[in-house]
């Protein structure tokens, strides 16, 4: 109900005079006030800050909109920031509370605006993209089908980012050295544990050893972060 009350105060004020819209700023004095009793648990306080700092909202927006609907859309962005700030600053610090949730509200403008911009450069492998000479929808599934399961191709590609990322997190040098003369990675090609034994100068038991350890900890890795 208060992003609801918040928003529609904002439409208001972009297009009218927002000095009769919204209740004037906060002195420093007030401010910290309200902070104070805000951390002793008064959520009134909370409303107040809000909505003492919907005109800082606005002027930011406006330097981000460049039309009517553009406006109406960043109105609920701009103020989910200044709720984050709201909530997050630390008024014991002496910090101005403008400037930081000034960045805030920026802060949450730039992400949505990055966020667009990755969405609309997605394509999604079951969405149309053209048709075949009888009219029948084609989908990049469609297109990129080989016979192979792609389910299971991008399973196994997730799966070997992991296994690379896990390899540096949780293996020692020695256990790192075996696991990747033995099975070939990084573009090598893999090798027996007598061949791994030879090329480190150990034995063939001690390899075999290392490597049960090794595996050991990269299926516990692979247990604690599933798909």
């Amino acid at each position: 109900m208060l992003m609801q009350i918040l928003r529609n105060l904002f439409f208001f004020a972009l297009h009218v005079d927002s000095g009769t819209i919204f209740p004037k700023p906060l002195s420093p004095a007030e401010e910290q006030e309200c902070f104070r009793k805000m951390a002793e648990g008064d959520d009134e306080q909370r409303k107040l800050l809000i909505e003492h700092n919907l005109r800082l909202v606005a002027h930011i927006v406006k330097k981000y909109s460049s039309s009517f609907d553009e406006q109406d859309e960043l109105i609920s962005i701009g103020t989910i920031g200044l709720i984050k700030a709201v909530s997050s600053f630390d008024y014991t610090k002496g910090a101005k509370f403008a400037t930081y949730a000034s960045r805030c509200i920026e802060n949450e403008i730039l992400m949505h605006f990055r966020s667009a911009k990755k969405s609309a450069s997605d394509v999604y492998i079951n969405e149309p993209v053209e048709t075949d000479k009888d009219g029948n929808s084609l989908t990049l599934m469609d297109l990129i089908d080989d016979g192979v399961d792609i389910n299971d191709q991008v399973e196994l590609m997730i799966r070997s980012k992991q296994l690379y990322r896990f390899l540096e997190k949780c293996l020692d040098s020695r256990e790192l050295d075996i696991i990747i003369y033995r099975y070939g990675l990084y573009g090598g090609n893999p090798h027996t544990q007598n061949e791994t034994a030879e090329k480190l100068g150990i034995s063939r038991s001690y390899v075999s050893r290392i490597e049960k350890k090794a595996v050991g900890k990269l299926k516990k890795m692979y247990d604690s972060e599933p798909l």
